[in-house]
């Protein structure tokens, strides 16, 4: 009996690798259908902390970034749960307003397998937008911090509530769809310096009529990994008395939103390549700006690109790697403002990243990264908190950094 066990653990992983490109936890190997039914219940989990200096400002600051824990269940053959629950910056409350931390959860759906090809997600979940945002584990990717451009740009980790299915065409092997429709985003968070960010809602009691599609396809050849994916969705999110009295649209794809990014990945024999190219447009920008002052702009648009090479591929064929890298990533969060906006020539950003990745075994990671921003002039017009409270701005500034991260 163990030997037949055995032996269907083996196979059944290696058909969940040819489905799902990699599995690396407890809760990839549930969605793959790696499961039993004797071990119908998984925990799973990652996290990362960071120490960094700015060496313009001869600062330090040292952090546990995030620790999330996953649980899941297999409910049936069909039926899995899957949940995921984040805590940031370590601490959410010690009797006084200071904290930065954050309790949330990031992922609680129901997962429906219609057939070998084909399924069905609904409650919180990820889109499949960008390449970190539904593969953001912190070791999975090069650099302490994430991209900036899917931080800044594209919001990672973004999560609604919603509806969600994915299949494979059968005609051609090894491509992908996905097709999500969620709640929409709040322009009310909508600024110049963070665009869209904190205009996500996150599944905490969304508001409005507004909604969400998203569409993508993803594409395995070889050792390439190709994706185009599009997100249009509403931004008014207030109940149409509300929105009337704002003089904003209403309704389902009212102030819309649209969002589009292609992006591809190499990976064979130690080397790594990976670029992305992100463009959002906010139509009724100055409607927005009208209602809630924010300085939301029209349009932002950004990308980067990566290489890595991992010096013990040679002799280790990955189950140690030592990656060197470097990123360039260019991002104009200003690159069209609305008649009613100021434009900040400090969000039109280069950044150069040149680091290391260590890690000695499957799911832990060793980083260390140096980081150059050079920006635009920062708008003084912006500046609300007079001299001395004032924090400079450094057009050209610099970062060390240093982490560690893991999963499970």
């Amino acid at each position: 009996m163990k030997l037949k066990i055995t032996l269907l653990a083996f196979f059944l992983t290696l058909f969940a690798i040819k489905l799902s490109a990699q599995v690396v936890t407890q809760e990839d190997s549930l969605a793959a259908g790696l499961i039993y039914k004797q071990q119908a219940t998984v925990i799973s989990g990652y996290g990362e902390a960071k120490y960094g200096i700015d060496t313009k400002r001869k600062s330090a600051e040292a952090s546990l970034k995030r620790v999330v824990l996953f649980v899941g269940h297999k409910l049936s053959n069909k039926i899995s749960l899957f949940t995921e629950l984040e805590v940031e910056d370590a601490l959410v409350a010690n009797g006084s307003s200071s904290s930065k931390g954050e309790i949330a959860m990031e992922q609680a759906f129901l997962k429906f397998n219609l057939n070998p090809n084909t399924y069905l997600v609904a409650g919180l979940f990820v889109p499949r937008i960008g390449i970190i945002n539904e593969n953001h584990l912190p070791t999975t990717f090069n650099g302490v911090d994430r991209p900036f451009l899917e931080e800044q740009i594209i919001p990672t980790t973004w999560r609604e509530v919603g509806v969600g299915l994915y299949g494979q065409f059968r005609q051609i092997q090894g491509l992908n769809y996905s097709v999500a429709v969620t709640n929409g985003l709040n322009s009310e968070g909508f600024n110049g310096n963070n665009g869209i960010g904190d205009g996500r809602q996150l599944g905490q009691a969304a508001n409005g009529l507004n909604l969400g599609l998203n569409a993508a396809l993803l594409y395995y050849i070889a050792d390439f990994r190709f994706q185009a994916s599009g997100y249009i969705g509403g931004s008014t999110a207030k109940e149409q008395r509300v929105a009337d009295s704002l003089q904003l649209n209403s309704g389902a794809f009212g102030n819309p939103v649209t969002i589009g990014e292609i992006d591809g990945q190499y990976n064979k024999s130690g080397i790594g390549i990976r670029a992305i190219a992100t463009i959002i447009n906010i139509k009724n920008a100055d409607a927005i700006n009208r209602a809630f002052a924010n300085n939301t702009p029209q349009k932002m648009y950004g990308g980067y690109a990566e290489v890595g090479y991992d010096l013990l591929y040679p002799a280790n064929h990955g189950t140690k790697s030592f990656i060197v890298f470097g990123r360039y990533e260019y991002l104009n969060l200003n690159a069209k403002v609305p008649s009613n906006g100021i434009e900040n020539k400090a969000n039109e950003k280069h950044y150069l990243v040149g680091g290391f990745t260590y890690k000695p075994i499957r799911g832990v990671s060793i980083k260390g990264d140096y980081v150059r921003r050079i920006t635009g002039d920062f708008n003084q017009a912006l500046v609300v908190t007079p001299f001395p409270q004032q924090v400079p701005y450094f057009k050209n500034d610099g970062f060390i950094n240093l982490g560690v991260a893991y999963n499970f």
